[in-house]
């Protein structure tokens, strides 16, 4: 458990500025960066404020009792003591959640602040549990290990810093919240960047028909994550190529580069994909890059305990924002059979993966990275049809960023694409554009409809056949040489 909490001074002395020079009586938001179980400290980067709703209003408000609107005598004073809070939780875990999304390597939501007076902070013991709680539980999915959260409040009369630790559980009461040591430092200027480039792929097998469990895409890709998340817990690494096999903390400076080794063994999805029942496969490949950011005193390990949590949180991130946007209708064109049609009509994240599921390339979104704090990087995912400056709104409406911090040609675009491939057979997945005369694009789904080859023309087809019949070829070859050789012994 936490025992004490160190916050970037720059940046947290500028918010209590701000705070200060706005006047508001309320405000709550997220506190941005790491809580390490090793040096039983916290360390907060930054505090982002949650926006308006979208009726515009603020998440934060100041309540005064019933009582004291009956009876416009009573002193300021007294009014402000009865005072409380008002919070939209619903809203605070929305934004708590997109953030998430926004963070790399180690980097997380540890809590909420609120700027209050002391007596509204005491009189909102209820409010603030139920934020914490409902922060927790929407980032709990990306953050499966998170047990700890903080609560800072920044008090305005009298002025001065409180922190708090809330152990998480199933319910979160004012005995939950236990006080401890916080205070203002240099954060940032000493940590250490850990950067890695991963390459993933793996295949899925599509089942006949009436052999499926009835689960759909989404659900059999979240298994699937979860099972190459316990792969890359048993992986090895190395950091700017050496092994690594103890827990002492990293002496170089610069930024150090991890590779991850996994070890041989059994592919049991290799096993899957000759059972007669499997009429299809679902690839699923790309890259990913990763940082991570290491205090100076934490071991080596922790930098690779993060990259491996920071590639897990990235691939469920990529799948959220998919099937957030696949809830739209995919508005498909008119077609002459029924159940094609009806097919079609159904949300990819909420298809039947089986022998029915139409062929279909995803192009998942691709992260970029965004300068942040005193060398560090947020990231965002970009779709392929939109565009940088996309990335720059959400940053300026989520992370609080300035317009005139944020440059275009800094944001990083680090990966190659990353994709799903819905295919009825390996070789489908090898030439994808033989078996497909036409094809579609909606969004970021191609989908693909099986037409007899004998009705493509064009360029397109004759490329198409180039592969068959190299394979052809060489089959040929290889059949005359070996009965060459039988003749000739």
């Amino acid at each position: 458990m936490v025992k004490a909490v160190v916050g970037e001074e720059a940046r947290l002395t500028s918010a209590e500025d701000r705070l200060s020079r706005s006047a508001i009586p309320a405000e709550v938001g997220l506190v941005i960066g790491k809580l390490s179980s090793v040096l039983d400290r916290g360390f907060v980067f930054d505090l982002i404020p949650t926006p308006s709703n979208d009726a515009g209003e603020p998440a934060c408000s100041v309540l005064e009792t019933r009582d004291d609107k009956k009876r416009p005598s009573k002193s300021k004073a007294q009014s402000s003591e009865s005072s409380s809070l008002s919070i939209d939780c619903d809203w605070v875990a929305e934004h708590a959640r997109q953030v998430s999304r926004m963070l790399m390597g180690g980097v997380k939501v540890v809590g909420i602040y609120v700027w209050a007076s002391d007596s509204s902070f005491k009189n909102s013991t209820m409010i603030l549990c139920q934020a914490i709680k409902a922060v927790s539980d929407a980032i709990r999915h990306l953050d499966p290990a998170l047990d700890e959260a903080l609560l800072v409040h920044i008090c305005y009369s009298p002025r001065r810093w409180n922190c708090r630790t809330c152990l998480l559980s199933s319910s979160i009461t004012s005995s939950s919240l236990r006080p401890c040591d916080f205070k203002l430092g240099k954060v940032l200027s000493s940590l250490q960047r850990f950067k890695c480039n991963y390459n993933f792929n793996f295949r899925l097998p599509i089942y006949s028909k009436g052999e499926s469990t009835r689960q759909t895409f989404t659900e059999i890709l979240r298994q699937e994550l979860a099972v190459h998340a316990k792969e890359l817990k048993s992986a090895n690494a190395m950091i700017d190529g050496d092994l690594v096999h103890n827990d002492e903390p990293c002496n170089t400076e610069g930024e150090h580069e991890i590779e991850l080794l996994f070890p041989f063994m059994k592919d049991i999805r290799a096993e899957a994909l000759t059972a007669k029942n499997v009429t299809g496969i679902l690839q699923f490949g790309g890259s990913i890059y990763s940082y991570a950011y290491l205090n100076v005193k934490e071991p080596v390990s922790q930098a690779v305990a993060d990259i491996k949590a920071d590639i897990t949180r990235s691939l469920h991130s990529r799948l959220d924002i998919i099937c957030d946007e696949a809830e739209q209708d995919l508005n498909p064109p008119d077609v002459g059979d029924d159940e094609e049609a009806e097919i079609l009509t159904i949300p990819i994240s909420k298809s039947i993966l089986n022998s029915s599921t139409k062929a279909c390339h995803l192009r998942l979104p691709k992260r970029v990275l965004v300068p942040w704090l005193a060398g560090t990087h947020i990231c965002d995912y970009l779709q392929p049809y939109e565009s940088l400056e996309v990335v720059k709104e959400r940053c300026m409406e989520l992370m609080s960023m300035e317009h005139s911090s944020l440059d275009a040609s800094k944001i990083s675009e680090v990966e190659t694409e990353t994709s799903l491939m819905v295919a009825e057979s390996m070789w489908d997945v090898i030439t994808p554009a033989s078996s497909a005369a036409s094809c579609r694009l909606e969004g970021n789904v191609v989908k693909t409809s099986r037409e007899d080859g004998s009705k493509g023309t064009g360029n397109a087809s004759n490329a198409s056949n180039v592969p068959m019949m190299v394979a052809i070829f060489v089959l040929l070859l290889s059949i005359i040489l070996g009965f060459m050789l039988y003749r000739k012994d």
